[in-house]
């Protein structure tokens, strides 16, 4: 693991009190520019009244479409977005889509979703809510670790769902409420539904209104929630129009302008690709999911330790609680010794314990140590034990067994080689390694005396098969 450096908190030091609509917020860096200068700002409206607005507590909400039962690492921007409102002493919250979802937003799409089954949205709805608790319970724990106890008294966020609100509403009673503010040509105008109309297939009525629907969640959350701003990505800049438009006309009233209203705020973050202009968040054309049970905590930091070297940088920024300096720190001796991937290295870390705690990386540095490192030395035996809990490949033997047995025996005995003579055959092309040194005598025996931490033997056929022998206690 790449030792951690001591870092002032980047947040600054909290007031030792709940902070209230009135409190005045002073922690360097400010917010919003150290929002732009990690990366997830795109667009903002009003930015200088928003700056004046951010010196009290402010409402943040982002959206979450419930079309699968996990979040997945595209989620991380509006997550970490909403989570340094949070740190600061903002009130965020995290909104599934469990209305809007069964409806689908035609944002960014050339077609049209299929309508959605109503018993599986309202499952990945309740699966989001936790992860969502989740995620921002283990994201705070780990901004303690790196910059001191988070302000007292702080209370995670409230993990909404729209049906809340919108089971409650007749068509009667949204046309009166909110049709009777939008204006059609408006929302003609909208670059999501001009790409659609467009199209060959077009745009169904049912997506067509799907900006009314969100606009009135931005409004319901303003008028209930007293949140002030909404964070969405690039492709939801007319849908946060919308919804500011309705702020303004039912707050400020029908004849007012739709940008009258000085209360509420949009930003939207980057849509995130990779420097060879791959959605981010895909591998191998496969979602990269937080739920260890989807995309296990392994993989999940292996994405994160391969990313490119242009790609590090921005995603330092953007996945991680580091300060500008610290960030520099590291690409500098990155820059210096780029074979050495320690900005990678850096970056898995700080992500994987983030969202899988300091026990999951553990872990899957310990694998990463097993089947892609050379140097064994810093592996330890529980760790071993622990990240390769009920997987096949680690095996229990006793000391006679590793005594008594020569070591393509072992290999052949527990799955490396498919016979003896095939492991012998193996031994004479040089393809059989114990803890990464090369097996040249088919007499050789393991030497107790050299085991990784006193008990761990890493057989190795190739490149790919691997086997790990721990000498079992008496």
């Amino acid at each position: 693991m790449i030792p951690r450096r001591s870092v002032q908190f980047l947040l600054g030091v909290y007031n030792k009190r709940r902070l209230t609509t009135s409190s005045v917020i002073n922690h360097p860096p400010e917010l919003l520019d150290d929002l732009v200068r990690r990366g997830f700002i795109h667009d903002v409206t009003r930015r200088d009244h928003l700056r004046v607005s951010l010196q009290t507590t402010q409402g943040v909400y982002a959206g979450i479409d419930p079309t699968a039962s996990s979040l997945h690492v595209g989620h991380l921007i509006p997550l970490m977005c909403l989570l340094h409102f949070h740190l600061r002493g903002h009130r965020v919250i995290p909104l599934i889509g469990g209305a809007t979802g069964r409806v689908g937003d035609p944002s960014g799409r050339s077609v049209e979703r299929q309508l959605a089954d109503v018993e599986q949205v309202e499952n990945n709805v309740q699966c989001l809510q936790k992860s969502v608790r989740s995620f921002f319970s283990r994201a705070v724990a780990y901004a303690e670790t790196r910059h001191g106890a988070v302000q007292e008294e702080r209370f995670l966020p409230v993990v909404e769902s729209n049906l809340k609100w919108h089971s409650q509403l007749t068509m009667l009673d949204f046309l009166q409420s909110v049709g009777i503010h939008a204006r059609v040509n408006t929302m003609l105008n909208r670059e999501s539904v001009r790409a659609r109309l467009s199209s060959q297939q077009g745009l169904s009525f049912t997506e067509f209104t799907y900006q009314l629907l969100q606009a009135y969640d931005f409004y319901h959350l303003y008028k209930h929630h007293n949140c002030s701003i909404q964070v969405g990505g690039s492709d939801q800049w007319g849908n946060i129009l919308a919804g500011l438009e309705l702020i303004g006309r039912l707050d400020d009233g029908p004849s007012a302008p739709a940008t009258s209203h000085t209360g509420a705020y949009g930003i939207t973050t980057p849509l995130l690709t990779t420097s060879s202009g791959e959605k981010f968040g895909k591998s191998a054309g496969n979602a990269i999911w937080l739920n260890p049970d989807q995309t296990s905590v392994f993989d999940f930091y292996q994405y994160f330790l391969k990313v490119s070297d242009a790609d590090v940088e921005r995603y330092l920024n953007l996945f991680t609680l580091m300060t500008s300096q610290d960030i520099q720190n590291v690409m500098g001796v990155h820059v210096d010794h780029p074979e050495k991937r320690v900005a990678q290295r850096r970056l898995a870390a700080e992500v994987t314990e983030m969202v899988h705690t300091p026990e999951g990386l553990v872990n899957a540095e310990t694998l990463t140590g097993l089947f892609f490192e050379s140097d064994y030395a810093g592996l330890k035996v529980k760790d071993i034990l622990l990240a390769l809990k009920d997987d096949p490949r680690l095996v229990l033997v006793s000391e006679e067994e590793m005594r008594a047995t020569p070591i393509y025996k072992l290999a052949s005995r527990h799955g490396l080689a498919s016979s003896n003579s095939a492991a012998r055959a193996l031994v004479a092309s040089r393809g059989l390694y114990v803890n990464d040194i090369v097996v040249c005598d088919i007499q050789t025996h393991i030497p107790i005396e050299h085991l990784i931490d006193g008990r761990v033997a890493i057989m190795r056929a190739g490149k790919d098969k691997i086997c790990i022998l721990i000498l079992e206690t008496s």
